[in-house]
């Protein structure tokens, strides 16, 4: 079940404090040099921070996002496993929904589906791609690995249908997993020349790629493509705390110019009190190495 409500009083009075607090973690956890500024033409797009779920109070996330809000908060949907770490439940998503909708448009949510999620939409189905919107999602991701849960037997003959459900749905940005697993789907929509796919060698304008060799496990990538002329992407595998300085230099050069985000999920999780948690510790650790790096700059009353 969702936090005991007797808990979310202690921890809504506590929010703001925890904000705070983040920043000295940061600097006391920090002990290597500084990120140093990074001249760049390229520029960073979010930073999406995945598996957001009942171990944090959405508020905290909203206070995140009035701060920072370049940070995309990532939920995982599977139903086969909601409830479990790193699956939130159907209530926490409609407390983070209604957080979202406060919060002016600074809080970035993505959908990131899994299992029969993306099953469906392999199948051109979007009974549940239709609710997403209106619960503050605006970019959906479609994990069709099977590391994920899902029949990648379908990716092959999958790229007209969910072409045609990304057509229904202008309002959302859709984001294609980029590796070896999902080539058949995405080098199908890619490859089309129809009124959905759009003209062969380019992508339809709300569909995006995640470069993502790992599937999802979190090994970390051995290279970092440039950005194709028909088509925008995001990296992802293994990006984290321990080497987000690093990454996104390696990043923000092979960028050439264009928009990129990147993703990290596994990295984000900690143990604390014998459960696994989503750490907002360590979601500060890679922001303050953003505003380091002067992508992005803290908020005056944090600096």
């Amino acid at each position: 079940d969702f936090i005991h409500e007797s808990v979310i009083e202690k921890r809504v009075v506590c929010c703001h404090w925890h904000l705070i607090r983040l920043c000295h973690v940061s600097v006391m956890a920090g002990e290597g040099p500084p990120c140093k500024k990074i001249k760049s033409s390229t520029k960073l797009r979010t930073l999406g921070f995945c598996g957001a779920d009942d171990s944090v109070h959405p508020n905290l996330l909203g206070l995140i996002s009035q701060s920072y809000p370049f940070v995309e908060f990532g939920v995982l949907f599977r139903p086969d496993k909601e409830g479990q770490p790193r699956y939130a439940t159907e209530k926490w998503v409609a407390r983070l929904a209604s957080v979202a909708k406060k919060s002016g448009g600074k809080m970035q949510l993505a959908a990131h589906l899994c299992g029969t999620r993306v099953n469906e939409v392999l199948d051109g189905e979007d009974t549940f791609v239709s609710t997403l919107s209106q619960l503050g999602f605006k970019r959906v991701q479609i994990n069709a690995t099977a590391v994920n849960g899902v029949d990648t037997s379908k990716n092959a003959t999958s790229a007209q249908a969910v072409a045609k459900l990304i057509s229904r749905h202008k309002d959302l940005e859709f984001i294609l997993q980029k590796n070896e697993e999902t080539r058949p789907l995405w080098e199908g929509v890619l490859l089309s020349n129809d009124e959905y796919c759009g003209d062969s060698g380019k992508l339809p304008p709300n569909v995006t790629m995640l470069v993502d060799e790992s599937k999802g496990t979190g090994v970390l990538s051995e290279a970092w493509p440039t950005p194709p002329d028909g088509y925008n992407i995001g990296y992802a595998g293994g990006i984290g705390p321990a080497n987000i300085k690093d990454v996104l230099e390696k990043v923000l050069e092979a960028g050439n110019g264009r928009e990129v985000w990147v993703d990290m999920e596994s990295s984000l999780r900690s143990s604390k009190n014998g459960t696994d948690v989503f750490d907002t510790d360590k979601c500060y650790e890679c922001i303050d190495a953003i505003c380091s790096a002067e992508q992005f700059a803290h908020p005056e009353f944090l600096r």
